[in-house]
């Protein structure tokens, strides 16, 4: 079972400034926010309840049944971290392309224009008339 397959069938919620929230809306977050409301700021409330039942104990045999439930929860949300980094890098890659295509064909039209400058009154009535 994956972590998003259990995540859905056991209805994970997530504590965060406005509530809980579920799976589906942690795609939503922004990755970080002053208001407390981010990926950042849930994944940070889900480890602290981890380590919150996660206390060292000499005498308990048993291991809390929260404990998995929160560690599933926090690779869910790491998992959907990882996922909106690559998205945003992938996004300014491609800004950067885009940018860098526009001062290209800027360029390009400047020296075509140049070219068209240097043509004689012939050449120029030449090509008026081939249009």
């Amino acid at each position: 079972m994956t972590i998003f397959e259990k995540a859905t069938r056991e209805k994970f919620r997530y504590p965060s400034a406005k509530g809980l929230l579920t799976t589906e809306q942690l795609w939503e977050l922004p990755l970080t926010a002053k208001s407390g409301f981010s990926l950042d700021d849930v994944a940070k409330a889900v480890n602290a309840e981890l380590k919150a039942i996660d206390t060292e104990s000499f005498v308990a045999t048993e291991t809390n049944p929260a404990k998995a439930t929160l560690e599933t929860k926090l690779e869910v949300v790491k998992h959907v971290i990882a996922i909106r980094l690559a998205e945003d890098q992938s996004a300014k890659a491609a800004a950067a392309k885009k940018l860098e295509k526009e001062k290209l064909l800027a360029v390009l039209g400047r020296k075509q224009d140049a070219v068209l400058e240097n043509l004689t009154e012939a050449e120029l009535l030449a090509r008026i008339n081939n249009l």
